[in-house]
């Protein structure tokens, strides 16, 4: 069996790997960009769920190699009242640890692998599915997919989602190692974690009612924005990098996951936040390759794929806005600032 996956990322790598080692098949990964892994971008949380995935694949001890384990998640008021705490991506009785590092190392480590597995990477070049000469096409180019609007022209368009994120690291600020910070704050939730290195990671989620413009997102309007809030203020005082500004996008229901060879994984399917955007493109690699491995053909394979993905990844989406729609609610405060 011949395989084409579109996009190298997060995804597409765990798809290669897991389709190869179930399957045995001949694996091209087709990614459009040069290198999308390294040490660049932002951070980001892998589940139990995501790591057990991993596990399947034979490649979580090179994960967790990459990042550090995160057991708890404390929840903070504006006013730095602690709220609560609870496991960080896990059940309490669950021993294994959520893990955190930078997207652009776990698709580093991922890529490795897939080669390990067998798969050829082709960088620096996008490629059109109707092209590829494959039993299957595996597209896991994104929540952009160009291939969701091949296979289905109606298909829903991504929407701004009222909210943008902006990354940074902080240095001179302790917090307790191992531990997952929310801060509810007036003007947008803030998150940070102290990484492995003694650099504390943050994000700022900012509640707007349009994408702003990059070059007015700066360090003092993030400092007026949380001027109230202590640990989010001091840790954006401590920045000793401050990331452009990324809009936050939603995707209503894909209708169409898949025709008779071609099938959307991950972002591409179905985006979903709240900590479980990598989580659940490993999940989808995962079952996809057992579903290949099983049925009577390429057809059958993905219409069971589908049956079976589409619950889970619904209860996970709700979730998800859910936890958006959250953080939106500062809204009309925030619309006042300008951008």
């Amino acid at each position: 069996m011949r395989v084409s996956v579109i996009g190298g990322g997060v995804a597409g790598a765990a798809g290669a790997i897991a389709l190869r080692r179930a399957t045995g098949a001949e694996i091209t990964v087709h990614e459009a960009y040069e290198d999308p892994a390294g040490q660049v971008g932002s951070f980001l949380s892998l589940a139990v769920n995501g790591l057990r995935g991993l596990d399947s694949l034979g490649c979580l001890a090179e994960v967790q190699a990459a990042g550090f384990p995160v057991a708890l998640q404390r929840m903070w008021s504006a006013s730095g009242k602690l709220l609560g705490e609870v496991p960080r991506g896990r059940r309490a009785s669950d021993s294994l640890h959520s893990t955190t590092l930078l997207r652009g190392r776990l698709v580093e480590v991922l890529r490795a692998e897939a080669v390990r597995a067998g798969a050829r990477i082709e960088t620096g070049r996008r490629v059109d599915p109707a092209d590829l000469d494959a039993d299957l096409v595996v597209a896991a180019d994104g929540i952009w997919s160009a291939t969701r609007s091949a296979l289905d022209p109606a298909a829903p368009q991504v929407r701004y989602a009222g909210l943008y994120s902006v990354s940074g690291v902080s240095e001179g600020v302790h917090l307790t190692p191992g531990t997952y910070h929310f801060v509810f704050g007036r003007r947008g939730a803030f998150l940070c974690v102290p990484a492995a290195d003694g650099t504390v990671w943050w994000s700022a989620q900012v509640p707007a009612p349009e994408p702003p413009n990059p070059e007015e997102v700066t360090r003092d309007l993030l400092a007026g924005l949380y001027g109230k809030e202590e640990l989010p203020l001091s840790l954006i005082r401590a920045a000793t990098r401050v990331d452009r500004p990324m809009p936050m996008h939603r995707l209503a229901e894909v209708p169409v996951w898949h025709d008779d060879r071609t099938v959307l994984i991950g972002d591409a399917a179905h985006p979903v936040g709240a900590g479980q955007g990598a989580s659940m493109a490993i999940e989808d690699a995962v079952a996809l390759a057992r579903c290949v491995s099983t049925a009577p053909g390429v057809r059958a394979a993905l219409t069971e794929y589908t049956r079976r993905r589409r619950p889970r990844v619904a209860r996970m989406t709700r979730a998800a806005a859910t936890n958006r729609d959250s953080k939106t609610r500062a809204r009309c405060s925030a619309a006042s600032t300008t951008y």
